[in-house]
């Protein structure tokens, strides 16, 4: 990456029909685990116009009511007008829910099965897997997605706690920061597209956004008379939510990680137990990377680990500081630290993280990294990392 470029992150509002399917799959996983901490979650969403269709595999012991779980979710998001097709007490819902296939099951329950080399926990799938981090931001995230998430947090609160009558869940942002010499020189241009009610003009809009989101969350010092604000640049954004598109569980991978800005493995995290190493190996990716620039190892870090269905232990383990170790360093000798403070097993992973929890939730909407009360945002092995080196 050039040292002097722009570039743009977007993020998705609550009420986006992608992220409806995100909450409400999470909203399942979460009901399952606090009841049946070994519960199997594979739980996907599809949802248009007035339908929402649950599917997937789930092996678990809780009793569960998978319609009132749905219907809280959308209610919690804030479908709940009377002007909207996609109404919390009103939509329909089709339960496709099977149990886990015993074949899957095998590789990954730790105990030993015909043609399985271990008696271990193995992963749930292949795969890989990345985590990153960097010094842009307190968070140690791009700054350009975390901005976009900023807005839409502010967003929410203003439909959600002000009480901004026209507002409605649906929206989107987009944030292009400059960067000059390899350090924030400014903001290009601010993107939000929100759903309103058909009585609110255009203009009435723009000013709210700029003046009472955009000025209010974003860096002062970062906008300037030459930042470009487009505000519903469509002009007209009533019919939104599932009535105007179909959402899926699992769409918004970029959403949930960094913008784009760093690489993604492939496999969605919403809806799925830990034993699914697309989510529980990407957190945990994200917490070793967090730590080594936390530790003041780099200033920019990416953790690439793959993983074999059914194997206990990873097939290969990659880390790029992309130059930025600190001097006398190796990327090579940063890896090898981590190996001896982190353990990379799966079931080492659940446990480390204590992932068998339900905390999912509290990572749908707004990225799945950058939120301090999260487990894989913990920066507690900065010592034991400059220890081991």
């Amino acid at each position: 990456m050039s040292q002097s470029f722009v570039f743009s992150s977007e993020s998705v509002g609550e009420g986006h029909p992608d992220k409806v399917s995100d909450s409400i799959s999470d909203s399942v996983l979460d009901a399952c685990l606090a009841q049946d901490p070994k519960s199997r979650v594979a739980c996907e969403t599809l949802v248009k116009s007035n339908c929402v269709f649950l599917g997937g595999e789930i092996t678990t012991s809780a009793k569960l009511d998978y319609e009132a779980i749905a219907r809280e979710a959308i209610r919690e998001i804030g479908y709940v007008n009377g002007d909207d097709v996609f109404h919390a007490d009103e939509v329909f819902i089709t339960n496709c829910l099977t149990r886990q296939s015993p074949d899957i099951a095998q590789g990954v329950d730790a105990a030993a099965a015909d043609g399985k080399d271990t008696a271990e926990q193995g992963a749930g799938d292949q795969g890989i897997m990345f985590g990153f981090a960097c010094d842009q931001t307190p968070e140690l995230m791009p700054a350009p997605v975390m901005f976009a998430h900023r807005l839409l947090r502010e967003m929410a609160h203003q439909r959600k706690e002000v009480g901004v009558e026209w507002l409605r869940p649906d929206v989107k942002s987009q944030v292009a920061v400059k960067f000059v010499d390899g350090e924030i020189a400014g903001i290009e241009n601010v993107v939000i597209s929100t759903q309103h009610t058909d009585n609110v003009s255009h203009k009435e809009i723009e000013e709210f956004c700029v003046e009472q989101v955009v000025r209010k969350v974003l860096p002062a010092e970062l906008l300037s008379d030459k930042t470009e604000f487009l505000i519903n640049p469509t002009g007209k954004f009533v019919i939104g939510g599932p009535q105007g598109d179909a959402g899926l569980t699992g769409r918004k991978i970029i959403v949930d990680t960094y913008g784009g800005w760093a690489r993604h493995g492939g496999g969605a995290f919403s809806g799925k137990d830990p034993s699914k190493v697309d989510r529980s190996a990407a957190y945990f990716c994200r917490w070793v990377a967090k730590n080594i620039v936390a530790a003041g190892l780099a200033t920019k870090c990416e953790l690439q680990v793959a993983y074999a269905i059914g194997y206990p232990y990873p097939t290969s383990i990659h880390v790029d500081t992309f130059g930025s170790a600190k001097e006398g360093l190796t990327d090579q000798a940063i890896a090898a630290a981590a190996q001896e403070v982190f353990s990379f097993k799966p079931a080492d992973i659940v446990s480390q993280l204590d992932l068998l929890r339900p905390i999912y939730r509290g990572s749908t909407h707004y990225g799945h990294f950058g939120k301090d009360d999260l487990p894989w945002e913990q920066v507690d092995k900065k010592d034991a990392l400059l220890a081991a080196l």
